[in-house]
């Protein structure tokens, strides 16, 4: 298929579109530098900021993102029981509460350790809430560890937590529930609750939990291919049980399905290209941010009132690239597509 014919782009002058919410209206809510975008069905954005606090905001004009020394960068959202935002701040290194007024909370900075010691978050990058109305995120790495990354050897130090107790406009006491992850990235539930799943990016897998009482996580596995070849990002599942990952040093989208076969979706631009030419034996360049649609491709959701509409969301694009998911029945599709 001809990807042209297939994928049309939503939104326009997106800042780093991490995350995306979607409700059955047709409304999206998506990370941006500073606060939550709102695209609505019509297609007018307005940029939902921080009226009392949540600064220092990146700049308007060419910001330094992966040089981040610390402004307001949401990475992953969900909606709270009322509509409104729980944010995992990259940037602040914070969880942090936005109503869609504006209002902006502090839910969390530190965490308590099996140990007993209270450390600073880190690097926050998902938040989630279980049917109990739990909330809990994960932590990609510790600050430190943050800092001495280079190339694919980030440190074993991320982490899972949770807030047993917690309400909009109140820090809460957050507890370390899950260690040693490898790049902990984007996280959900299973749709019956027993099970969470979870993205460890620099292990290049996902990662499955049994939830137990009292927020205890247990029965570690992976989750599908040991190795996706690519380091999963975001991730989501569809109406058939199939888990659909970004792969974001390849910018690639794949599938892993209930029996744990993965499956390829979506290759875009030169990136993806390249990856398969090195796999061939062909030389390859460095790696580097892509050049296709979603460039540096780092969520999916799905989207519409039948939950049919997939939005694609990356690091270094401007829009969000929009299909419309096989029906019921349909073979999961194979899209291509090179940057011009």
């Amino acid at each position: 298929m001809k990807v042209q014919a297939r994928i049309t782009l939503t939104g326009r002058a997106l800042r780093r579109p991490e995350c995306i919410l979607a409700q059955p209206s047709g409304d999206l809510f998506v990370a941006d530098l500073g606060g939550v975008m709102h695209i609505a069905p019509d297609g007018a954005q307005q940029l939902i900021r921080p009226l009392d606090a949540g600064g220092p905001f990146a700049p308007d004009e060419n910001p330094i993102i992966d040089g981040n020394q610390g402004f307001s960068m949401p990475n992953g959202l969900c909606f709270d029981a009322q509509g409104d935002f729980v944010i995992a701040n990259f940037g602040t290194n914070l969880v942090e509460h936005l109503t869609r007024s504006g209002h902006r909370s502090l839910l969390a900075d530190t965490v308590t350790w099996p140990d007993g010691s209270r450390r600073p978050i880190g690097k926050a990058n998902f938040p989630a809430i279980d049917h109990e109305g739990r909330l809990w995120f994960s932590v990609t790495a510790s600050a430190e560890a943050w800092q001495r990354f280079r190339a694919r050897d980030l440190e074993t130090d991320g982490y899972i937590a949770v807030i047993d107790d917690w309400r909009p406009g109140e820090p809460g006491q957050a507890r370390v529930v899950a260690m040693d992850l490898q790049g902990t990235n984007e996280l959900r539930f299973s749709p019956d609750g027993a099970h969470l799943y979870v993205a460890e990016t620099a292990a290049d897998h996902l990662t499955r939990f049994r939830v137990g009482p009292g927020a205890t996580l247990t029965e570690r596995e992976v989750y599908g291919p040991d190795r996706l070849g690519g380091d999963p990002d975001g991730f989501a599942f569809d109406a058939h049980g199939n888990l659909w990952t970004t792969l974001i040093s390849r910018d690639t989208l794949v599938a892993i399905t209930p029996e744990g076969e993965g499956l390829t979706l979506w290759e875009d631009g030169d990136q993806a290209a390249e990856h398969r030419g090195a796999a061939e034996g062909a030389p390859t360049s460095a790696h580097r941010p892509g050049d296709g649609l979603a460039p540096r491709m780092a969520s999916v959701t799905f989207g519409g009132p039948d939950l049919q509409t997939v939005y694609v969301g990356s690091l270094g694009g401007s829009s969000l690239p929009t299909f419309r998911s096989p029906l019921p029945g349909a073979p999961l599709p194979h899209w291509s597509h090179r940057g011009s």
